[in-house]
């Protein structure tokens, strides 16, 4: 088969997935964004169709800054756990045995047949303050009242770490999976210890993994803000409630539709910078 027909054929074969991707993608997309250049509707029921950039003025305003600014400290902290808890998880899953890795791997994905609202629920109960955490820490003796640990930012990270480690954990589990060992080996006969070996030879390596782990962690991060209103009461707006808000509440769809927009391009500069990085599409393919 000549190299044209081989362009033509393949060409057929990512016409399905281009149509589906332009249609339930790049439609919805091109949608908000046309909304977003829209007027609001006097009576609050929709749009009119009269051009305007009020609507990305708006957004800098310090009290929507301030919003995007708790997200963006929400999901860096988010991250920052995810990475420390799970890279040695996944780097430990990738080097056990055959046995042990599969139960791993199980334990990972296990919550992921359980819908992630019914899991926040679960830590929404262990955390109230006549939940079981706190009728054990007064029962031992180590608390004589019930704590506050419901309604705070704390409780809105640990949910958010909970909800969003295995996607951390899966891209360093391939990451060093895929490594050869030979070059560590390597490093370790010119005189590298373990230490040195896994900062200068095991880490750098495993960097696609890291990169595409914090990327899949850090996005979601920014929007899930249903782990916001139950584990931190809506004590804190993150720009993902603010969206919700702005929809269903105000039904000032141009101006959640410039919020979605502003969300869409941070999400790209965050993909853009990982590619930059040399990261690669086949990295953050966990499943």
């Amino acid at each position: 088969m000549s190299a044209r027909k081989m362009g033509r054929a393949a060409l057929w074969m990512r016409a399905p997935m281009l149509l589906w991707a332009i249609a339930f993608v790049g439609v919805s997309l091109g949608y908000v964004l046309v909304i977003s250049f829209l007027t609001r509707d006097t009576e609050g029921y929709g749009v009119v169709a009269r051009f305007t950039l009020d609507n990305y003025g708006r957004l800098l305003s310090p009290n929507y800054l301030k919003v995007f600014w708790q997200s963006v400290k929400l999901a860096f902290h988010t991250t920052a756990i995810c990475l420390l808890i799970g890279y040695p998880f996944g780097y430990l899953m990738a080097r056990a045995s055959a046995f042990w890795r599969s139960i791993l791997m199980l334990l990972v994905i296990v919550p992921f047949w359980t819908n992630a609202l019914v899991r926040i629920y679960g830590w929404k109960i262990l955390l109230m303050a006549n939940g079981p955490i706190n009728n054990f820490l007064m029962a031992i003796g180590l608390a004589d009242a019930p704590l506050k640990l419901l309604n705070t930012y704390g409780a809105v990270l640990l949910g958010m770490v909970y909800a969003l480690i295995p996607f951390m954990i899966l891209p360093v589990y391939t990451s060093v999976e895929k490594l050869d060992w030979s070059v560590v080996e390597a490093g370790r006969d010119l005189g590298a210890g373990r230490v040195r070996a896994f900062f200068t030879v095991t880490l750098p390596l495993t960097a696609p993994g890291v990169m595409a782990g914090c990327v899949l962690v850090f996005v979601p991060s920014m929007g899930l803000f249903f782990i916001s209103d139950l584990l931190g009461g809506a004590t804190e707006v993150l720009a993902g409630s603010l969206i919700r808000d702005q929809l269903l509440k105000s039904r000032d769809w141009p101006f959640a539709a410039a919020l979605s927009m502003v969300l869409l391009v941070i999400t790209c500069a965050l993909l853009w910078v990982y590619a930059r990085l040399g990261g690669k599409s086949s990295d953050m393919t966990i499943f």
